[in-house]
C-alpha cells in the first residue's frame, strides 16, 4: 500500500484549524458582552477603538473572518479525509487481493471463498467508514479539550478543574467499554464472513441445490446464520448504545458545576460578566462533543475488528 503520511498530516492539520476557528465565536460573544457592559473600559477599547459601536463593528468584522475560515477549513478537511478514505480502501483491497492471488493452492482447500470476499469487501469498507468521519472526530475532540483547557485555566483554574472533571471519567468509561465490546465486534465480523461464505457457495452451486431439491434446507441454513449474525450485532449494540446516555449524565454534572461556581464568582466580583459568558459557552463546546464519542467509538471498534481480519490475512505466508 502506498504511503499516505502526507495526506494524513494535511487532513489532521485541517481538522485542528477548523476546530480552533469553531471555538472562536464564544470568545467573540464574551467580548461583545464585555463591550456592552463596560463600553469605553472594555478589553477591545484597549486597541484604540473608543466608542462602543466602533468596538461592535470591529467584532462583527472579526466574526465574519472567523466564520469564513472555519467554513473553508471544514471544506478542506472533508475533501482530504474522504479522499484519503477512498485511496486507502482502494490500496488495501488491491494489496489484499494481490496477496491472496499469490498464495499456494493448498491454502484454499480449507478456506471459504465467501469469507475471503467478506474481508476484501466488507472489512475494507469498515475502515473506509472510520476514515470518512471517525478520525476527524477524534482529532477535533482532542483539539477542543486542549484549546478550551488553555482558555479556562487563563480565566479561572477552579472552574477549569470542575469543567474538566468529566473528561477522565469519559476516558475511563471508553476504556471500560472497549474491553466489553472488542470481542463482540470481532464475533460480528466472523459471523458476517460465515454468512457471506454460505451465500456465495449457495449462489455458485444453485444448479446442484435445485437438482437435489435442497432449497428448503439451504433456506433454513441461511436463516440460522443470518439470525446468528443479527444476534451478534445486537449483543454489541446493547453495549455501545449504553455509552452515550451515561456520558451525557457525566457531562451534565460538569456543565452545572461551571454554571453555579462561575455565577458565584461573578457575584463576589472575582469574575467579570464577559468572562463568565465565555466560560458558559465554551463549557458546552467542550463537553457536548464528548457525547458523540459513543458513535465515533463504535466506528473505531468496528474498524479495529475489521483491521485485525485484514492484517491476519495479509500475514499469511506465501509458501
Amino acid at each position: 500500500m502506498r504511503s499516505r503520511h502526507r495526506d494524513v498530516w494535511l487532513a489532521s492539520i485541517y481538522s485542528v484549524l477548523n476546530k480552533i476557528f469553531d471555538i472562536a465565536p464564544p470568545l467573540l460573544i464574551g467580548m461583545t458582552v464585555d463591550v456592552v457592559v463596560k463600553k469605553e473600559d472594555s478589553f477591545v477599547a484597549s486597541f484604540g477603538l473608543n466608542t462602543m459601536m466602533e468596538q461592535i463593528y470591529a467584532i462583527a468584522v472579526l466574526t465574519v473572518i472567523v466564520w469564513v475560515l472555519e467554513s473553508f477549513f471544514e471544506y478542506l478537511l472533508k475533501i482530504k479525509w474522504r479522499g484519503l478514505a477512498q485511496n486507502v480502501q482502494n490500496d488495501l483491497r488491491l494489496d489484499t487481493y494481490t496477496h491472496v492471488q499469490n498464495l499456494e493452492l493448498s491454502y484454499f482447500e480449507n478456506k471459504s471463498t465467501g469469507n475471503l470476499i467478506s474481508i476484501m469487501n466488507d472489512d475494507v469498507n469498515q475502515l473506509e467508514r472510520f476514515l470518512d468521519d471517525g478520525a476527524n472526530s477524534l482529532i477535533q475532540v482532542g483539539t477542543t479539550v486542549v484549546s478550551i483547557g488553555i482558555i479556562f485555566f487563563y480565566f479561572s483554574p477552579l472552574i477549569a478543574a470542575l469543567s474538566f472533571l468529566p473528561v477522565p471519567i469519559v476516558l475511563f468509561g471508553s476504556y471500560f467499554f472497549q474491553k466489553k465490546i472488542e470481542k463482540r465486534y470481532r464475533n460480528v465480523r466472523d459471523n458476517a464472513g460465515l454468512l457471506n461464505s454460505i451465500l456465495n457457495n449457495n449462489l455458485a452451486g444453485i444448479a446442484t441445490i435445485k437438482s437435489y431439491c435442497a432449497e428448503k434446507f439451504e433456506i433454513s441454513r441461511i436463516q440460522e446464520q443470518s439470525s446468528n449474525y443479527a444476534e451478534a450485532n445486537f449483543s454489541a449494540i446493547k453495549i455501545s448504545s449504553l455509552f452515550s446516555p451515561l456520558i451525557r449524565m457525566v457531562i451534565l454534572c460538569g456543565f452545572l458545576m461551571t454554571m453555579i461556581v462561575g455565577a458565584l464568582k461573578v457575584q463576589s466580583g472575582v469574575l467579570e460578566i464577559g468572562s463568565y459568558s465565555v466560560l458558559i459557552f465554551l463549557t458546552q463546546r467542550l463537553l457536548w462533543p464528548l457525547t458523540s464519542l459513543g458513535q465515533t467509538y463504535d466506528l473505531f471498534q468496528r474498524a479495529m475488528a475489521s483491521a485485525n481480519r485484514i492484517f491476519n490475512l495479509m500475514q499469511t505466508p506465501l509458501g
